[in-house]
Order: C-alpha cells, then sequence, then structure tokens
C-alpha cells in the first residue's frame, strides 16, 4: 500500500460500499454457513450447501435467501468502516518514520482492528443469526410434525403457521429481558473468531499485494487488489472457522429437536467435540471461504481505487 494519507471520511465511505457491495452478493452462501453450522446431531435438514440453497427456495421462496440481510445492509457499513480505518490507523502509529512494518507490527495493527470492530459485529452477528437459522427451525418442526402426523391414526391437526420475527422484535426482547449485555452474547467468541483472522488477514494481504507493485510508492493494480484480498481473506476464514462455528452456536438463541445448548466457551467446545468430532468445527468452512473470499477481495478493490476519494472531490464543484 502506498503511503498516501488517506482521511478519515474517505476511510468510512470507501468501507461502507465494500461493505454493501459485498453482501448483497454473498449473503444467500452466508445464510447456508450458518445452517450448517447450526446442525447438530438430531434431525439434519441439510447435506450440503447447493443442498441448503435449494431447500430454502423451495420453502421459503427466493428472497428466503436473504433473511437476515437488512441487519448486514444496515450495520455492514460502520462494521467494514471500523476494520478497515482501524487498520489503516494502527499501522500508521506503529510504522516509524515510513518505514517498512514488521511482521509483528502488521500482526499488532490487524489485532487492533479486529479489537475495534467487535462493537458493531457482535450485535449484527447476534440479530443476522437468529433470523438466518429461524427458516431452519421452522423446516425442522413441520418435518416433525408431519412425521407424527404420518404415525398418529386420527390424524393430528395442521400445524400452525409460524409468524416471522424482525430484527426490530428481537432487539426489544433482549433489551427488555437481558438489557445491552442480551445484544452481546457471545462477545468473547467474537472476539476469538475477528481477532485471529485480522491478525491473519491484513498481514498476509499487505504482502500479496505488494508484490503486484512494481514501484513502493505507486498502488498495485485493483486485480492484484482483488485477488490479495480473495486469497487472504480465504485463507483467514478458514483458519477461524473453528472459533466461527462456536460462535454461531453461543449466539444461537432457538434451538432445534435434540440439540445441545451451551453455557460458554469451553462447554461448547467440549461438547462439540465428544459428540460430533473434531471436523464438526470445519463445518461451512468452504461457505466461509466463498463468502469472505468475495467479501474482502470486493473491499480492498473499493479501497484501494478509492471511490470515496473521487465523491469527496466532487462535493466543492456542486458548492461552486
Amino acid at each position: 500500500m502506498a503511503d498516501k494519507q488517506i482521511s478519515l471520511p474517505a476511510k468510512l465511505i470507501n468501507g461502507g460500499i465494500a461493505g454493501l457491495i459485498g453482501v448483497t452478493c454473498v449473503f444467500p452462501i452466508d445464510l447456508a454457513k450458518t445452517r450448517l453450522q447450526n446442525q447438530q446431531n438430531g434431525q439434519r435438514m441439510y447435506t450440503s450447501m447447493s443442498d441448503c440453497l435449494i431447500k430454502t427456495i423451495r420453502s421459503e421462496g427466493y428472497f428466503g435467501m436473504y433473511r437476515g440481510a437488512a441487519v448486514n445492509l444496515t450495520l455492514v457499513t460502520p462494521e467494514k468502516a471500523i476494520k478497515l480505518a482501524a487498520n489503516d490507523f494502527f499501522r500508521h502509529h506503529l510504522s516509524k518514520d515510513g518505514k517498512k512494518l514488521t511482521l509483528l507490527r502488521e500482526m499488532l495493527a490487524g489485532c487492533g482492528a479486529g479489537t475495534c470492530q467487535v462493537i458493531v459485529t457482535t450485535p449484527m452477528e447476534m440479530l443476522k443469526i437468529q433470523l438466518q437459522d429461524a427458516g431452519r427451525i421452522a423446516a425442522q418442526k413441520k418435518l416433525m410434525a408431519a412425521q407424527a402426523q404420518l404415525s398418529s391414526s386420527a390424524g393430528a391437526a395442521e400445524p400452525a403457521v409460524e409468524a416471522r420475527t424482525t430484527a426490530t422484535q428481537i432487539t426489544r426482547e433482549l433489551l427488555r429481558s437481558k438489557g445491552i449485555a442480551g445484544l452481546y452474547k457471545g462477545l468473547g467468541a467474537t472476539l476469538l473468531r475477528d481477532v485471529p483472522f485480522s491478525i491473519v488477514y491484513f498481514p498476509l494481504f499487505a504482502n500479496l499485494n505488494k508484490l503486484g507493485q512494481k514501484d513502493p510508492n505507486v498502488k498495485a493494480p485493483f486485480y492484484v487488489s482483488f485477488l490479495s484480498g480473495c486469497v487472504a481473506g480465504s485463507t483467514a476464514a478458514v483458519a477461524v472457522n473453528p472459533c466461527d462455528v462456536i460462535k454461531t452456536r453461543l449466539q444461537s438463541l432457538q434451538r432445534g429437536v435434540n440439540e445441545d445448548t451451551y453455557s460458554g466457551i469451553l462447554d461448547c467446545t467440549k461438547k462439540i467435540w465428544q459428540k460430533e468430532g473434531p471436523m464438526a468445527f470445519l463445518k461451512g468452512a468452504y461457505c466461509r471461504a466463498l463468502v469472505i473470499a468475495p467479501l474482502f477481495g470486493i473491499a480492498q478493490v473499493v479501497y484501494f481505487i478509492g471511490i470515496a476519494e473521487f465523491l469527496l472531490d466532487m462535493l466543492p464543484k456542486h458548492r461552486a
């Protein structure tokens, strides 16, 4: 990355634009990831990402794949903006007289960025997971009711249609029952995922991106930034996937049939290991890689092209 200083408003706008574009493109895959990760040894609804998406479209319609997207689209702007701006802030203050950052300092900058972003990430993920997994729980209940109806000689009544909850309703209920802490359930697990992710992602991206720079003072071509973001994002995503599984399980408020509840990170880790085996920690890993790769590739392209700088430069012309 060139040492050109970018204003904070530009960083925030770039991060926001990148987040909105990225989330819109990959949200259905993220929904499949959440549902696959939440499946335990009870009634398994999906066998793969494609199976999950096909069944979701059949039962909930096309827009069923975008349940919870409104939460992400609302909060992804501050989340991505904080993450990217914080990383630049820490890199700037950890560099000495414009010299190249050591790998340790790059990792420290990433750690700072990951820590800052959980302020927004935790409540965003908390609400998104409830909405994304609601379809799986509802489908499981319908299946169990149908099985019970077939096994009953008298024939049971038709199951009631479950009303869809909204992010606003979930937020109000959590604030009423648990206060602000309700929205920050799973904060520790979110830190456990996002801090290592940023420690891996930002240094890896910076070093991959430098390979495409012909001159240290000139930005790498946009395709190099995109590919660097994709490779660094997918690598970091798979590396921290076990933490993402734990976070998803802890933040889920509703459970399916015969599914465990957890009291904390250690309890969740122990139960998953004992009942589902070590491979359960890699559930949804390929989905997460498919989500994160383009998400961060797009983010870095927008950030490095400098769309916000272009827009901000146009403002004085309108004032004249």
